[in-house]
């Protein structure tokens, strides 16, 4: 029987079979939980809508699958970068047991700044991340009593993938 269901989010100009949630989603069948990585890369592709694609079609194509899931048992939402920022804000609209957040945006263009449901949350941050300033993460992580990891790495934390997902254990063991 599973623990609940964990919906993991790639990043931007990446996709469902990236390095990070993959190595989340051996993490979730290690410990009893079903997962699923959605795949954003048609989104992500439409620059004529931003920059970064469409925000809003991402964040509701994950808001229904968390809908769905959330209808069946606990739901755990996780991401890196974009697919971070739509899982927190997605917690606002979806019963969410815990967030797992790797380098999360504090803004997005237009969008509403990072926001999530009061919720176990664990966030990984880069100190040298080019695109989001570490001290906006730690402040955000501070307001809300999130456990925070940082790391000697960058956006990517390409050198961190196994201490991210060592991290995730830790928050899906305690939900």
């Amino acid at each position: 029987m599973s623990r609940g269901h964990c919906i993991l989010s790639h990043g931007f100009e990446s996709g469902p079979d990236a390095t990070k949630v993959t190595a989340l989603a051996d993490v979730a069948e290690r410990l009893g939980w079903t997962h699923e990585r959605p795949d954003y890369t048609d989104l992500d592709a439409m620059r004529e809508v931003s920059s970064v694609g469409d925000v809003p079609a991402r964040l509701q194509r994950l808001v229904e699958r968390a809908r769905a899931a959330a209808a069946q048992g606990p739901v755990v939402l996780a991401g890196s970068s974009l697919g971070a920022y739509i899982s927190a804000i997605a917690s606002l609209q979806v019963p969410t047991r815990g967030l797992f957040l790797m380098v999360p945006p504090t803004r997005m263009g237009p969008m509403p700044r990072l926001d999530a449901a009061p919720v176990p949350t664990s966030v990984v941050h880069a100190w040298q991340d080019e695109l989001i300033p570490a001290a906006e993460v730690i402040a955000w992580a501070q307001a809300r009593s999130a456990r925070l990891l940082l790391v000697e790495d960058g956006h990517r934390l390409e050198n961190h993938v196994e201490a991210s997902a060592r991290a995730f254990e830790e928050l899906l063991k305690g939900v």
